[in-house]
């Protein structure tokens, strides 16, 4: 067990350099309907996804283009078609406002067979209360898991009778995924054992769309390559951080928008 710190994965921090171009910066997708989505994609943009795509069923098109801008945008009429729009992508998020039905299980089933490392958040994880057998089926190591305590109850339930850390730490194993069970001291865990507790949760957090902004930054880190683990303590890390140095006032919209301050305090160029 360690306290989640810069030290551990600031080095890795996936960084630009004179021969980079957006496609080498890696491209993450977006699954869902609405404005969680977009919250999602604007983060993963902001931590350094050269591209960034949603993808929403056809009728959620029209109300989400207004409300992009570099953010691509591909509708999908089934799981077949998001199988094959998503091909390119190296990471995905899938969960947030996807809907609790079979379209998002068959979604998350069919995205699973591609390449991207997976951020299951929300629905997604929800939608598998009693049946979580069939989504750990479908996961690999470097897929990531993004519950708060309710979520990690319907997936996990019983578990955190044992502590916080212990109950991520069997759940990563069960699911051999990297965990991330949410909360103002977020536990971090991988099937390998590794595991961390964030020391800088930050009461600002506490509003609604703050988790669709961390999937979005996980994703985008995972989308450059990013270790899942350490991907997933820096995003926990800088999220909190970011929402400290906003302060009083902060609504998820603004989380984005904090993402290049605590970056730059970060990079160490050359």
């Amino acid at each position: 067990m360690q306290t989640n710190d810069p030290a551990i994965w600031r080095k890795n921090l996936p960084w630009p350099d004179r021969n980079t171009h957006k496609h080498t910066r890696g491209r993450l997708g977006v699954v869902s309907q609405t404005g969680a989505a977009r919250l999602a994609a604007r983060a993963g943009l902001r931590m350094g996804a050269g591209l960034v795509r949603l993808f929403c069923p056809p009728e959620a098109a029209s109300v989400i283009a207004p409300a992009v801008e570099a953010i691509m945008l591909t509708p999908f009429s089934n799981a077949d078609a998001l199988a094959r729009e998503t091909e390119a992508m190296d990471a995905l998020v899938i969960g947030p406002a996807a809907g609790l039905d079979e379209m998002t299980v068959a979604n998350i089933s069919a995205v699973s067979q591609g390449g991207a490392a997976l951020v299951i958040d929300a629905d997604g994880l929800s939608v598998f209360k009693g049946r979580s057998g069939d989504l750990f089926a479908v996961l690999d190591r470097d897929d990531v898991l993004t519950p708060h305590e309710g979520e990690f109850e319907r997936l996990f339930p019983g578990l955190m009778d044992q502590g916080r850390e212990k109950a991520a730490l069997e759940a990563s194993r069960r699911a051999q995924a990297v965990v991330v069970l949410k909360g103002f001291e977020t536990v971090i865990a991988a099937p390998d054992g590794r595991c961390a507790v964030n020391p800088n949760g930050s009461p600002w957090l506490a509003t609604a769309g703050s988790g669709d902004v961390l999937s979005g930054m996980l994703g985008g880190l995972l989308a450059q390559r990013m270790d899942s683990f350490d991907a997933a303590c820096a995003a926990t890390w800088i999220h909190a951080q970011a929402a400290s140095a906003f302060g009083p006032g902060m609504i998820s919209e603004d989380l984005p928008e904090m993402l290049p301050r605590v970056l730059m305090s970060l990079w160490k160029p050359d």
